[in-house]
């Protein structure tokens, strides 16, 4: 719940502080788990697929 009495100028100024912090390590942490997803998602597919389609023969000699 929030409150409504009137807060002294440094507390409020140490609470954004900690608010950003917080968002900060929020956010982070969101693009680690969609790059770990995208690598999973990436490997899947390798295993999953013809390695005919992804490395033809010939394909170190271009």
């Amino acid at each position: 719940m929030v409150q409504t009495r009137i807060k002294p100028y440094y507390q409020e100024l140490a609470e954004k502080a900690r608010r950003e912090e917080q968002t900060r390590v929020y956010r982070r942490n969101q693009v680690f788990g969609l790059v770990m997803v995208a690598g999973a998602i990436l490997i899947w597919w390798l295993f999953r697929t013809n390695p005919k389609w992804i490395f033809p023969v010939g394909w170190w000699r271009l």
